[in-house]
């Protein structure tokens, strides 16, 4: 006689009367819509078997239904799916075909009240409707799974229908033939058994909510029938479902075995008499062990939006995200307040002071550019790649930091204790199956976000490679263990890296400051230095700020725009599409062309060569900033501003200032007798990076003389090689001795740059000399790069005067070579 479960039942008919009865009040109206009829019809429309149920329906529907089904879940979960099939069939009976006439449908809750930690589960929630929250690292394939099976005894014929399997291949314990005694010969009929699909997921706590000292913990989930392939890797989701016990396979695998090894190796330390107790698989010595497994009938990616829908979680793209009216007019007030730009980077990380430049490269890597396909497949990056460069102290990691909180698929890591395999990908073997699998490192977890990493600069060369291919192609390709496969990782990169000197140094290029090589460096957008110069001003305003901060915490802040409302802008901003508009198209030819001359220049000092990868960059950025001011076309003051923004990143260090103060000075009591050297110079054009140094005149009165480093080593180039030509025509004609008079030197250049137009005023020329007798002390004295051949002494004792510098003869050093 079969057991009934009556309360089983009645859950059932109370679950049937929800389904039938529940409506959902309209907002502001006294009228009723139906819910759950409405959803049989989008389960028609999909073609799913899944129906997707609201919990806190339920909890206001019935107290005893909401009681029955979180704390026995397991229990009552084939009578609810009974109630759910004799619902849809009195609603649309055409929804089982004849093909078909034992089509099972499931249930799925979403929405609990209550989302427990990884840690809080227990045995206590063994059966329950439970929630966990974590973030996926790991995905098998998915299979097929045995649910009901139809067997067929081997000797008399006998078929055995829907025997349930017990999370193993379970066959009939008897046959039912009373003439038949066979207990282990059977045959599976598959077109008559019930297979689903079936995938295993690893789950592991969020960061935050791992306790001080402790690792993180991970468990199994079981996904089944339409939520498969429904969580990644990378995403932080929702489980819904309940905790079951599963013998341990490994443990069980070969039982024993682990006090025959210790066996084995004492006897192998000369205790050869002692031989120990054999045979303990068949005495049935087994260290039986069990392990928590979860079973989840639905899942949610927890992006932090509540109303999300989540039947079309897998198809959705991220870009066809829902926006209500009251998050559309919010965006519109945002944007359409005075200055809007400058205060959502100002609302960038709000915590840090200043840094205006980095704040506005981090807000348009948020909103990252387009990503396009060409005819022939090829992905054109969209994403955005930032490196910082800085002095310690500088707020590089709290920059790191706030975005890795501000992006939901973001990873946080550090250069030192990351191996290429944790960036990119690893191949590792399952403990149950042997099967190889891919398991997801930072870069593929962070798709579609943004991957920190900090102390860049600290990471090996070997592993450093391993990104080159993510960073510019956006996808990581493996060949291990007999696995080829293409990941996806569409991801922009947020470097910090500290100079090699523990400090960085203005005089010299960026390639000298940072140890990363040129082909990395060419792939970041945006390459930024932070200097920690003392300034007294700029001191007391960050103390203030940091006092003020630490004094009153969230107070102290005032913002424009919250962190919420950054992100409701961010996430609308990138559904846009903008494109390029005729004349921005024209401008961004013209200003590649321009950087690319600015590069070849001689004498220039720029931190990398401009690449077509610069150009992209151009691209990308004028993109991001088109979607900050939520516009569809990128205009041409967009991409003026993102030139701006590509000269800044880098250039403004380099034009680092040489202070000649100590050789001006000395020369001061000389200028009188050297205007005769500058007099050829009278109206010509101006030379545009002398602009900032300041006039002869005001040196006289004891100003400092500085000039740009750049200034410096095109001068120093001309006069070397103008006393290298002399020294070769001299040595060809042997005439006089090798050298030259210092005033010829600084005669000819001024002519030279007479003949260029490159003097308005006399007092222009002037200057120029003084700068010109300053820098040869400096080569004599300080750098050593010329020599002095004759300094005119015995000529001026001769003649009872003064010896002049103008009157000494300069010859190369003969250990200087040219560059």
């Amino acid at each position: 006689m079969e057991c009934v479960d009556e309360k089983a039942l009645q859950v059932e008919n109370i679950f049937l009367q929800f389904l039938k009865t529940f409506r959902l009040p309209e907002d502001g109206g006294g009228g009723y819509v139906p819910y759950y009829e409405a959803e049989v019809e989008v389960m028609g429309r999909n073609e799913s078997t899944t129906m997707f149920i609201d919990f806190s329906h339920v909890m206001r529907f019935n107290d005893v239904l909401q009681m029955a089904i979180s704390d026995e879940f397991f229990r009552f979960e084939p009578y609810l799916r009974s109630a759910c099939k004799r619902f849809i069939m009195e609603l649309n009976p055409k929804f089982i075909t004849e093909d078909n006439p034992n089509k099972d449908f499931y249930v799925a809750f979403y929405n609990l009240p209550l989302v427990n930690k990884l840690r809080e589960l227990g045995t206590a929630e063994i059966g329950k409707l439970v929630a966990v929250s974590g973030v996926v690292t790991r995905t098998s394939e998915v299979r097929p799974e045995l649910l009901q099976g139809t067997f067929k005894c081997l000797d008399c014929g006998t078929v055995v229908k829907d025997v349930e399997q017990q999370f193993k291949y379970t066959e009939p314990i008897i046959c039912m033939n009373a003439t038949c005694q066979n207990r282990n010969r059977w045959a599976l009929l598959r077109q008559d058994s019930k297979f689903t699909d079936w995938q295993r997921v690893r789950m592991q706590e969020t960061s935050k909510e791992i306790p001080a000292g402790s690792l993180p913990r991970s468990l199994d989930v079981i996904l089944r029938h339409d939520i498969v392939e429904q969580a990644r890797a990378g995403d932080t989701v929702v489980f819904t479902g309940t905790m079951v016990v599963i013998p341990d396979i490994l443990a069980l695998a070969s039982p024993g075995e682990r006090a025959e090894c210790q066996r084995d190796s004492s006897r192998q330390n000369g205790m050869a008499g002692q031989d120990g107790v054999k045979g303990l698989r068949a005495l049935g010595c087994r260290d039986l062990s069990y392990r928590l497994g979860f079973i989840a009938n639905s899942v949610q990616i927890a992006d932090g939006r509540r109303n999300t829908d989540i039947r079309y979680k897998r198809d959705a793209v991220e870009d066809d995200e829902q926006f209500t009216s009251e998050e559309l007019d919010e965006i519109q007030r945002m944007r359409n307040t005075p200055d809007f730009f400058n205060k959502l980077v100002d609302s960038i990380a709000p915590t840090i002071f200043g840094h205006q430049d980095i704040k506005r490269a981090i807000l348009l890597m948020l909103m990252c550019g387009v990503h396009k396909v060409t005819h022939e497949g090829i992905n054109l990056r969209g994403d955005i790649n930032v490196c910082i460069v800085g002095d310690p102290s500088c707020a590089k990691s709290q920059f790191l930091k706030y975005t890795a909180g501000l992006v939901p698929r973001s990873v946080y890591t550090s250069g030192k204790s990351s191996s290429a395999a944790g960036l990119t990908a690893t191949v590792a073997k399952e403990p149950e199956t042997g099967e190889f699998c891919i398991e997801a490192g930072a870069l593929m977890l962070a798709d579609n976000g943004i991957c920190c990493i900090d102390e860049f600069d600290k990471m090996d060369t070997r592993d450093q490679v391993a990104i080159h291919e993510a960073m510019e192609q956006q996808t990581i390709s493996i060949t291990k263990a007999g696995i080829q496969a293409t990941l996806n990782a569409r991801t922009s990169i947020l470097a910090a890296a500290n100079p090699t000197g523990g400090r960085y140094d203005k005089t010299k290029p960026l390639k000298y400051n940072v140890a990363l090589p040129p082909a990395i460096l060419s792939r970041f957008d945006l390459v930024y230095v932070m200097i920690d110069d003392p300034d007294e001003q700029t001191d007391y305003h960050i103390a203030h700020h940091i006092v003020r901060v630490h004094q009153k915490r969230e107070e102290a802040l005032s913002p424009a725009f919250t962190t919420a409302q950054i992100k409701r802008y961010i996430s609308y901003a990138k559904t846009l599409k903008p494109k390029l508009t005729a004349e921005a198209r024209k401008l961004l030819v013209e200003s590649y062309v321009s950087l690319r001359r600015g590069d070849t220049a001689p004498g220039s000092r720029v931190a990398y060569r401009m690449t077509v990868r610069q150009l992209e960059a151009l691209i990308r950025l004028s993109e991001s900033l088109a979607r900050c001011h939520l516009d569809t076309q990128v205009q041409p003051r967009y991409v003026r501003l993102a030139v701006r923004l590509l000269k800044t990143s880098i250039i403004s260090v380099e034009s680092s200032e040489l202070d000649l103060s100590e050789f001006q000075e000395e020369n001061n009591d000389e200028d009188g007798g050297d205007g005769g050297d500058g007099g050829d110079g009278g109206g010509n054009g101006g030379n545009e990076e002398n602009a900032s140094v300041p006039e002869n005149a005001e040196n006289r009165k004891g100003k400092k003389l500085k000039i740009s480093e750049e200034y410096f080593q095109r001068v120093t180039r001309a006069l070397v090689m103008r006393l290298r030509q002399h020294e070769d025509s001299v040595t060809r004609e042997g005439s006089e001795l090798a050298g030259m008079k210092q005033g010829d030197l600084i005669k000819w250049y001024v002519d030279q740059q007479n003949e260029k137009n490159n003097y308005i005023t006399l007092d222009e020329a002037s200057a120029e000399v003084t700068k010109l007798k300053a820098i040869i002390e400096s080569l004599i004295r300080r750098e050593g790069y010329l020599i002095v051949v004759d300094d005119g002494r015995q000529e001026a004792e001769a003649e009872n005067a003064r010896p002049l510098r103008n009157e000494r003869i300069l010859a190369v050093a003969p250990n200087y070579v040219v560059e």
